[in-house]
């Protein structure tokens, strides 16, 4: 029995050569877009050690931060040709400053938080910001939430109560004893983290639903405003002697907003919006690595439980185009 030879391919038409390269570009883009979203991560993980090592009350900070946050982000404006974009209408100015105002109570709250409970717990109980986020949209702006994703909003909450040790409220010893640290000022300092990320939350939505302005631009915006709002505070508590703690606090503004959010910027722009959910966790992660490595101070098997349950809420309730 005679076989037949194997028909020949087609060759490539130099569409197909086009299509393949547009598509390795892409996958290109999105590689660069992820190193970009997770370096800007691992720097906010540090974020903590920088406030702590400052000394300073948490107003103070945000002011140094929106100033310092500012300036970097007027230089690196300048050197990437975008000072025209900052330049706003009326309107969007307005939006700015309404925004501002609820992006410095959320900063103030968050230091506060970290200064009374510690730098991973403050942190992981921030991030259920995106579950804010989803519950605002779906009851302000009716926007649809799956049940899938309320489930995961529940488990998400779950995972929040046992991180940040406000389980061993309603629980044994054992499960006291595996959630160190405890106290009443601890509770205060999850309120507060609390309201703070809600207050983001807020911004967040506002941002999503007027886009009157480029990322960059509000910000810094909302920074300026912050730095003419907040100035009045440092100057009648003191400012710190110039120093190492000015160091620490340039530190906030310049590699905390500057840096990290212009990382953060030309890397969500290259992403889809679901790998950048996934990778928002590189920051709590690090973060958590950060206070063990520096203070010692590490988190109990029950609250690594209840940060794993809201990672994987997360990852469970992203937008499916990711």
């Amino acid at each position: 029995m005679s076989r037949h030879p194997p028909l020949p391919s087609a060759p490539l038409t130099s569409g197909d050569h086009a299509s393949r390269r547009s598509n390795a570009g892409r996958a290109d883009q999105a590689q660069g877009g992820a190193r970009l979203v997770v370096g800007a991560g691992l720097l906010l993980g540090t974020l903590g050690v920088f406030l702590q090592e400052a000394g300073q009350d948490p107003l103070t900070a945000v002011w140094f931060r929106c100033a310092f946050g500012c300036l970097a982000l007027l230089v690196w404006a300048a050197c990437t040709g975008q000072l025209r974009s900052l330049r706003l209408g009326h309107r969007a100015c307005a939006m700015a400053c309404a925004t501002g105002l609820l992006m410095i109570l959320s900063w103030a709250l968050f230091f506060g938080a970290i200064q009374l409970t510690s730098i991973a717990v403050a942190t992981v109980v921030f991030h259920v910001q995106p579950f804010w986020v989803m519950a605002l949209g779906a009851l302000w702006l009716r926007e649809r939430v799956s049940g899938a994703q309320w489930v995961a909003i529940g488990i998400a909450l779950l995972g929040l109560a046992l991180a940040s040790g406000l389980s061993t409220a309603f629980s044994g010893p054992a499960v006291e004893a595996a959630t160190p640290g405890l106290t009443g000022t601890t509770v205060i300092g999850v309120a507060m983290c609390l309201g703070g990320s809600l207050s983001y939350a807020v911004v967040t939505l506002v941002a999503k639903q007027w886009r009157i302005a480029s990322p960059l631009a509000l910000t810094w915006w909302q920074l300026a405003f912050g730095t003419l709002v907040l100035v009045p505070w440092p100057m009648a508590s003191g400012l710190p002697p110039l120093g190492v703690s000015w160091v620490w606090l340039a530190g906030l503004g310049v590699i905390h907003t500057g840096l990290a959010y212009a990382m953060l910027y030309a890397g969500m722009a290259r992403m889809r919006a679901g790998r950048v959910a996934i990778l928002q966790f590189v920051y709590p992660a690090t973060a958590i690595a950060v206070d063990w490595l520096v203070y010692g101070r590490e988190l109990g098997g029950v609250q690594l439980l209840g940060v794993a349950l809201m990672a994987g809420s997360l990852m469970a309730a992203r937008p499916k185009s990711g």
